[in-house]
C-alpha cells in the first residue's frame, strides 16, 4: 500500500501543518525509512492509524505474500519502531482497521507470510491477514498496561472503496453494484475508526474489536491469546527484530 508524496498543505483540511510522507507497507526498506525519516523530524505521536490493506495476491519484494506483508506485517514492523516514540508521548493510541473478515481467518503458524493454498487463496490471505489485525491489537494492548499507551481494533464496516478492483471478473460484476447500494461511503466507514481515535474513556477498553462505535466480541479466533502471543513472536523472527521487551501482564 503506497501513499505518494504531495504538497506540504492539504486544500480539503485548510491545515498548513498537514504534512504527507511517503511509505510503501509492500516494501520493509520503506517502512524502516519511513519510521526513521518520521522520528527524525516529529518529536511526538500521540496516534498511530494502521489503515491501509490490499485484498489481491502476489508476493512482495521481501518474499512474503502481498496482503499478509501489507495488512499485518508492515504494520507491526511500523509500529514497533514508532513504539518507543508512541510511549514517550503518553497517553497515546494505536487504531488496527481490521475487519469482520477475520472470521473466516486461519493462521498456519508455521507457514506465515506465505500465500495459502487453494481455489480462493487470495481472498484467505486477506481474511488471515485481518484476523492477524485482531490479535495484533489484543496482544499489544496486553503488553503495553500501564504504559498509557492504547491499542484498538476496528471494523469499519462493508465500505464502497476499490479494495476488492483485483478481484476476479465475475466477483466484480457481483460485487460492484452490490457496493454501490448497499455499502457505506467512505466517510461513514471511518467513523468508528475516528471514535477509536478522539473518543475520551476508552482506555479501559484497550485490546478490544470495535464496530459500530462500541466495543464488540470477536469471533472465537479473534480471541485466542496464545495465538496472539504465538503471532506476535513469529511475526518478530520474520521481521528479523529482536525480542520485545515488555511482556503481556497475565
Amino acid at each position: 500500500m503506497r501513499c505518494t508524496a504531495a504538497p506540504p498543505s492539504s486544500p480539503d483540511t485548510g491545515n498548513p501543518k498537514v504534512l504527507f510522507m511517503p511509505l510503501d507497507l509492500s516494501s520493509l526498506h520503506s517502512v524502516h525509512a519511513f519510521a526513521t525519516a518520521f522520528l527524525q523530524q516529529e518529536p511526538h505521536l500521540h496516534l498511530l492509524i494502521n489503515n491501509a490493506g490490499v485484498s489481491t495476491g502476489g508476493t512482495t519484494e521481501d518474499g512474503f505474500s502481498l496482503p499478509f506483508q501489507v495488512n499485518h506485517l508492515g504494520h507491526f514492523l511500523l509500529t514497533q519502531l514508532l513504539l518507543q516514540r508512541l510511549q514517550s508521548s503518553a497517553p497515546s493510541r494505536v487504531v488496527i482497521v481490521a475487519s469482520s473478515a477475520h472470521c473466516a481467518g486461519r493462521l498456519r503458524m508455521a507457514e506465515l507470510g506465505r500465500p495459502p493454498p487453494g481455489p480462493f487463496a487470495a481472498f484467505q490471505d486477506y481474511c488471515d491477514s485481518k484476523l492477524a489485525n485482531v490479535l495484533h491489537a489484543r496482544q499489544l494492548a496486553a503488553r503495553l498496561q500501564g504504559t498509557g499507551v492504547t491499542a484498538y481494533a476496528v471494523h469499519p464496516g462493508f465500505v464502497n472503496t476499490r479494495l476488492f478492483r483485483h478481484a476476479p471478473l465475475w466477483l466484480q460484476l457481483l460485487w460492484t453494484p452490490l457496493s454501490r447500494f448497499c455499502f457505506r461511503s467512505a466517510a461513514e466507514g471511518a467513523r468508528t475508526v475516528l471514535f477509536c481515535a478522539t473518543q475520551d474513556g476508552l482506555e479501559p477498553f484497550s485490546g478490544c474489536y470495535f464496530a459500530d462505535c462500541r466495543p464488540l466480541q470477536p469471533w472465537a479466533q479473534g480471541r485466542d491469546d496464545a495465538a496472539a502471543r504465538e503471532l506476535w513472536d513469529r511475526s518478530e523472527r520474520l521481521l528479523g527484530l529482536q525480542p520485545s521487551l515488555c511482556t503481556p501482564v497475565e
